[in-house]
């Protein structure tokens, strides 16, 4: 798994027009398709969603739940804003003359930039910055409810057997749980005694 500081860097070694593909891949959950697709028109800059609609070339996404609206917050919608007005394509992603960037353009593009990302595996594809998505949301306490919408699930079964390892040990929170209410009780017992 990539850590944040790798896929910054990553960022950074990107090419400069490449470079919101991986600010939709680590930060919005998109796939490679997705994400090569993505009009300008697929996004609300002012409210800062982002409206997957199609997958390369100009194909149905894989199921109706893949439709749901991310959001993002407002400083991703301005980075991907400037990114759009600098690059004046019809896709946020484009190649260095403003046409739409090819998956195969994304991918190979990442291949070379990961060789200058120290740590990041040498297996490391951009799929893996939707793996950072994931654990970026439930690292911050989101539930498998709200990882399954950001990452547009069918299921929340399909969220849990990719992602339930990455959720906090089961055992320890209900150990933690009933020993604060063991301890609770030793208090009181403790303040029972000395009135």
């Amino acid at each position: 798994m990539a850590t944040t500081e790798q896929v910054w860097a990553l960022h950074d070694a990107l090419p400069e027009h490449l470079r919101p593909a991986v600010l939709l891949g680590a930060f919005a959950g998109l796939r490679t398709s997705e994400t090569c697709a993505l009009r300008t028109s697929d996004v609300d800059f002012m409210r800062g969603v982002v409206s997957p609609a199609i997958q390369w070339p100009a194909e149905p996404l894989k199921s109706e739940t893949s439709r749901t609206p991310v959001p993002i917050p407002r400083s991703l919608a301005l980075q991907l804003s400037a990114a759009v007005k600098r690059y004046a394509g019809e896709t946020v992603v484009t190649d260095e003359l403003g046409r739409p960037c090819a998956p195969w353009e994304l991918q190979r593009a990442v291949r070379k930039a990961r060789a200058k990302v120290e740590g990041l595996p040498e297996g490391f594809r951009y799929h893996d910055l939707r793996h950072y998505f994931a654990s970026l949301l439930i690292a911050s306490g989101a539930d498998v409810k709200v990882v399954q919408r950001r990452l547009r699930h069918a299921s929340a079964m399909t969220t849990l057997n990719t992602y339930g390892h990455m959720w906090p040990d089961a055992d320890e929170s209900a150990r933690a749980a009933v020993g604060v209410v063991l301890a609770e009780r030793a208090d009181s017992e403790a303040k029972r005694l000395a009135d």
